[in-house]
């Protein structure tokens, strides 16, 4: 058996439990209303930051195979993250633009708005 570095436990303890979190956020997205997004951001940056310190003296081709891949994996759980998380994000807006849609139609008084006006060719 070969005897882990603590370098090596490190790498794969920051890779695991990025994976994790990156595991955890996509199964709740769409899923789980009561999800919070925001503290699953904060973990997740954390666990990039410590990624990107522990890197910076690493030359990637010095890492094991498993090491590789697990890298492999985890960057292909971001990359479908990312699209998970652009797709909620872009679903936030359009219910945010309906209910501004809504309130404003409801704070309408049936007189013409300023823009209205201004749209109108008097001449």
């Amino acid at each position: 058996m070969i005897e882990q570095t603590s370098q090596d436990q490190r790498i794969n303890g920051v890779l695991s439990r990025l994976e994790a979190v990156i595991d955890a956020e996509n199964a709740a997205i769409g899923a789980d209303p009561h999800f919070n997004l925001k503290q699953s951001n904060v973990l997740k940056s954390r666990c990039l930051y410590d990624m990107t310190v522990l890197f910076r003296g690493i030359n990637l081709s010095d890492l094991d195979e498993q090491q590789k891949e697990l890298l492999q994996t985890v960057k292909a759980k971001l990359d479908r993250n990312n699209l998970k998380v652009r797709a909620h994000m872009e679903a936030v807006r359009g219910i945010a633009d309906m209910i501004k849609e809504t309130v404003t139609a409801l704070e309408a008084d049936g007189t013409y708005s300023a823009d209205q006006f201004r749209a109108t060719n008097l001449s």
